[in-house]
C-alpha cells in the first residue's frame, strides 16, 4: 500500500492535519511542543484512492530523545510515496526547516511544502516568505479553519496510484444493505406479464399493430383519425411469455386536443405510468413531425424501454438506413432505442418485434455485474475525467445498482450536485459499450457518502 508521510518540525499541525484527513481523532494533539513521539498511522480514502497515512514525530535535535525520533521519522520518509513538509505559518521560515525540507527533497519523492496556521490574510500574505525553499507545490493551509485542506487533497490523490475503493463506513454499509433489502431479484421480474404500450400519433397504424400482434381483430380500425379514445388492453402469450399490450390513444397536437380527446390523453399519460416497454409507432410513408418528437418524450419521461416502429413500410434496404439514419439525428434523446421496419395491415415482420420486446425486457430488467460497473466507471472518469466544481475536484468513489426497470445507478460522489447531464450521458454511452443496454435508458442517481436511498433527487 501507497504511503505518505507528514513531516515537519514539533507543533505545526502534523497531528492535527493527520486527524482531519483520517476524519477521527487518532492522534493526540496539543500545543505541548513535540507531543507525537512515535509514528501514528491509518489507512484512508483520498477520494477514491487508498493509502498509508504517516504522521511522524517532530525533527528536532534538542535533546536525546528527539534525535532518536528524528532519525526514526527519515528512516520512515525512505519507505514512503511521498511526503508532506509542515511549517508553521505564523512563524518567519528559518535556516533549520530549509535545509530540513532541501535534506528530504533529495529522497526523489514527490514533496510539497504545506504552511500551516494560515488563519487570516496577514498569516497568508507571511507564507510568500516560504518562497525562498524552492518548493514546486505550496499550500497555504489552516486545519483548524478546515481551509485549503481540498487543494492538499488533490495533490496527495495525484502521486496514488489509480484505484476506485468503496467507501467502509457504516454508512455506505447500510446503504449497499438497503440496496439488498430494496432491489427485486432477477426472478420476480420474470414472473410478472411484460406491459407493452404502443404510443403515436393519429392513425400512423397503432391499433392495426395490436391486432397483428395477437391475430385478432381487437382494436377498432379504420382511415379515419382518433378512432381509439379508450385504450384497449389485451393480454397475449406468445412462446411462453405473458404479454399486456395497450393501444392508447392517437395524440394530436395540443392546439387540436379536443373534449373527450383531452381525457384520453391524461389516461395514456396515466396508463404509461405502468407500462414497460413503450412501442413508439411511426408512419414512413410521411414525413416525421414535432408531435412524433413530443410524443417519444413521454418514453422518456416515464423511464420506459423503448422500440421504434416504422410502420407501412414497402421500401428497400437502402431507403431503410437512410431513415434509420433521419430518426437518430431528429430522435437524438432516443440514440439507444432499436428501429424495426414492419407493415401492420400485411403482417409483415411483425412477428420480429416480440424478439425485439424480450430484448428489451430482458436489458430493463438486468442486474449490470458490480465489479465490472465499476470498472467501467474508473476507466471512463481516467479517459475523461469529471469537471472541477469551483475549482474543487469532483471525484466518483463507487457505483452500484440499486433498481431495476431500468437500470438506476447510485454514484456515490464528494460533490453529487456537480454531475452535469452531459457527463451522465458520457457515463451512459461508456456502459452501453459495455453492456446490452438496447432500448432502455439509463438513470444516475449521484449520492453523498451517507446519504440512504430515500431520496434520488
Amino acid at each position: 500500500m501507497q504511503k505518505i508521510i507528514l513531516v515537519g518540525k514539533p507543533n505545526v499541525g502534523k497531528s492535527s492535519l493527520f486527524n482531519r484527513l483520517a476524519r477521527q481523532r487518532i492522534a493526540i494533539t496539543s500545543d505541548v511542543s513535540g507531543t507525537t513521539r512515535d509514528t501514528n498511522k491509518a489507512i484512508i480514502n483520498i477520494y477514491d484512492k487508498r493509502c498509508l497515512l504517516i504522521d511522524s514525530g517532530g525533527l528536532d535535535d534538542s535533546s536525546e530523545l528527539f534525535r532518536n525520533v528524528k532519525a526514526k521519522t527519515l528512516n520512515e520518509v525512505k519507505e514512503s510515496d511521498a511526503i508532506v513538509y509542515m511549517v508553521d505559518g505564523k512563524m518567519m521560515p528559518d535556516d533549520e526547516d530549509r535545509e530540513l525540507f532541501y535534506e528530504l527533497s533529495k529522497q526523489k519523492l514527490p514533496i510539497c511544502l504545506v504552511i500551516n496556521k494560515c488563519d487570516s490574510k496577514k498569516d497568508e500574505q507571511r507564507a510568500w516568505e516560504f518562497i525562498s525553499f524552492g518548493a514546486k507545490d505550496v499550500f497555504s493551509i489552516s486545519v483548524s479553519h478546515n481551509t485549503g485542506i481540498d487543494e492538499l487533497s488533490d495533490w496527495i490523490e495525484k502521486h496514488l496510484k489509480d484505484e476506485i475503493i468503496p467507501d467502509e463506513s457504516d454508512d455506505f454499509d447500510d446503504f449497499l444493505d438497503e440496496i439488498d433489502d430494496n432491489l427485486e431479484t432477477k426472478q420476480d421480474f420474470e414472473n410478472k406479464n411484460i406491459r407493452v404500450g404502443i404510443i403515436g400519433r393519429v392513425n400512423v397504424g397503432k391499433s392495426s399493430l395490436l391486432n397483428a400482434l395477437v391475430k385478432d381483430s381487437r382494436a377498432v380500425v379504420s382511415d379515419v383519425a382518433g378512432t381509439t379514445i379508450d385504450p384497449v388492453n389485451e393480454v397475449y402469450e406468445n412462446d411462453g411469455k405473458i404479454y399486456e399490450f395497450v393501444d392508447t390513444a392517437g395524440i394530436r397536437r395540443r392546439g387540436k386536443i379536443e373534449g373527450i380527446e383531452k381525457y384520453a390523453l391524461n389516461r395514456t399519460q396515466k396508463i404509461l405510468e405502468n407500462t414497460d416497454i413503450a412501442l413508439l409507432v411511426l408512419d414512413s410513408s410521411e414525413p416525421f413531425s414535432e408531435l412524433d418528437e413530443r410524443i417519444a418524450g413521454l418514453a422518456s419521461k416515464f423511464d420506459l424501454g423503448i422500440i421504434i416502429v416504422l410502420n407501412k413500410w414497402d421500401k428497400s434496404q437502402v431507403e431503410f438506413d437512410e431513415m434509420v439514419k433521419d430518426i437518430k439525428d431528429r430522435f437524438k434523446f432516443l440514440a439507444y432505442a432499436p428501429i424495426i421496419s414492419v407493415s401492420a395491415l400485411g403482417g409483415k415482420r411483425v412477428h420480429k418485434v416480440y424478439s425485439i420486446i424480450n430484448e428489451v425486457y430482458e436489458n430493463f430488467t438486468q442486474k449490470l455485474q458490480t465489479s465490472k460497473l465499476n470498472e467501467v466507471i474508473s476507466e471512463a472518469t481516467k479517459t475523461h475525467p469529471l469537471p472541477h466544481d469551483k475549482g474543487k475536484s469532483v471525484k466518483i468513489y463507487y457505483a452500484v445498482q440499486f433498481a431495476f426497470a431500468p437500470p438506476k445507478i447510485a454514484l456515490i460522489m464528494n460533490r453529487p450536485k456537480a454531475l452535469h447531464f452531459s457527463y451522465r450521458r458520457y457515463l451512459s454511452n461508456k456502459l452501453r459499450a459495455s453492456f446490452n443496454l438496447s432500448g432502455v435508458p439509463i438513470k444516475f442517481i449521484p449520492k453523498k457518502r451517507g446519504e440512504t436511498n430515500e431520496d434520488e433527487g
